[in-house]
Formats: structure tokens, sequence, C-alpha cells
């Protein structure tokens, strides 16, 4: 069948940045990541399952760091995704201005290994992560993975 005066589809551009606030409470959790996956899917981000997998639990962790330990001195934190050709970020940023280092911890505990995790998930990526101050005297951190893994 012949189409006559078709225009093809533009492919719908999954690119940009999203940001989104909540309170730090625990709930916001669970709420952080499927707002993050919802987004990923919603703008038809071609991410592999194992780099999603990846980049959710980085959200977990995050939002779970400023929850308990930020939450004092910041009552709402702020998630943001941006994503480019051929990779996606996250960060998660809150007021509170100490700057968490990823420590070695005692394996019988059952925390404090978050910021471990984080740095391993971007690293058996390809990806990256950091702590920034911001000017208002809190903090980012962020970790960006590639679309696809590259192990």
């Amino acid at each position: 069948m012949e189409s006559r005066g078709s225009v093809p589809a533009r492919p719908m551009s999954y690119e940009g940045v999203w940001r989104f606030t909540a309170p730090a409470v625990d709930v916001s959790v669970p709420r952080a990541r499927r707002a993050v996956r919802d987004l990923l899917d919603r703008q038809g981000v071609p991410i592999g399952t194992d780099i999603t997998e990846g980049l959710l639990l980085i959200v977990s962790e995050l939002v779970t760091n400023a929850v308990k330990h930020a939450a004092l001195l910041s009552p709402e934190l702020a998630v943001e995704v941006a994503v480019g050709a051929d990779w996606v970020r996250v960060s998660v940023e809150d007021n509170h201005p100490y700057r968490p280092t990823a420590l070695e911890t005692d394996h019988g505990q059952t925390g404090g290994r978050g910021l471990l995790l984080v740095r391993e998930i971007t690293r058996e990526t390809g990806g990256a992560c950091d702590v920034e101050h911001t000017a208002g005297g809190g903090k980012i951190i962020w970790a960006a993975l590639p679309l696809s893994a590259g192990f």
C-alpha cells in the first residue's frame, strides 16, 4: 500500500530535566522511587533493565539518607532527574550542611552502606557520583549512569 504525502513520524525526545520535592519522611522513599520509574517510562527513555534497577536503588539510598540524616535541618528534599542522549542523572538535594562520606562499615551492621552501594553501582556501570555543596549551605548528592550497561 502506498502512502502519499505522509510525513515520517518524528521520534519523541526523551531528554530533559525534571524536579520534584518531597517531605523528608520515610514514606517519601518508595514514592520517589516510583516517581522516577514512572518518569522514565512516561518519557520513553531507552534504558536497560539492569541500569533502571541500579538507578532506582540509588534513588532509594539517596532519599533514605536525606530522610535519616538531614530531616532535622531539612524537612523537605528535592529529587532531580536529568536525561541526556545516552545517560541519566539522579540527584537528591537537602539543606543540611553535612557532607557524607562512603565509609567502610562493620559487616555485621545492617546499615551504613548506602553510599558505598551507590558508588559501587556507578562504578560497575561506568557512571559517576559525587557530593556538592549548594549556594544555600546544603548539599546535592548525584549519580549519573549510562543508559546501557558497559559491562
